[in-house]
């Protein structure tokens, strides 16, 4: 049985899915050009911020994992994306290597020590906790980026804080089934 930290992390990785569903069927509405349409905030377009929330998530993963190979890929990021169609798949891949990854954690795994790779520099250790939690703050960070750019569309910006409350099911019900998501 998880314990509260591991259930905690479970939740985080299926709001972030549902989250990410939510926002990328938002912006399947947009044409290509629409979708990288210069716009303001971190990155210039929509596409950009989206395919950088993929390509960092990607990144932490594989680190995650201790995939040996996460350093040599850094500076080789996936493909960019053209159009949230193709955007939304490889996200919603992405987004459940995450809840599987942290559905297998103990609280003994998220205390563990993992150095972050970066080139040119060999960071201090930190926790798998610590990392998924920057890593959920990183998504958090730029989807309200990417939510504040749809709304200068014609496109409506979805909710996306209906994840966690009773009282709002019915709200995300029929997408957390769509994701194979556990109710909440």
């Amino acid at each position: 049985m998880a314990t509260g930290l591991v259930s905690h992390f479970v939740a985080m990785a299926g709001n972030n899915a549902w989250s990410n569903h939510r926002l990328l069927t938002a912006c399947k509405e947009l044409t290509p050009a629409e979708f990288a349409e210069r716009r303001t905030g971190f990155f210039p377009s929509l596409r950009a911020t989206l395919n950088h929330i993929l390509w960092v998530d990607i990144y932490y993963i594989d680190a995650l994992h201790r995939d040996p190979t996460v350093l040599k890929r850094y500076d080789d990021p996936p493909p960019d994306f053209p159009d949230a169609h193709q955007l939304y798949d490889a996200q919603r891949k992405s987004d459940r290597r995450l809840i599987d990854f942290c559905e297998r954690q103990t609280d003994a795994t998220l205390a563990e020590g993992l150095v972050r790779p970066r080139p040119n520099r060999t960071p201090p250790p930190s926790s798998i906790a610590s990392i998924l939690e920057h890593l959920f703050q990183h998504q958090i960070h730029h989807r309200g980026q990417a939510h504040a750019m749809l709304s200068s569309t014609s496109v409506k910006p979805p909710q996306l804080d209906e994840f966690f409350l009773a009282g709002e099911e019915d709200l995300r019900r029929d997408e957390q089934r769509l994701l194979g998501l556990p109710q909440r």
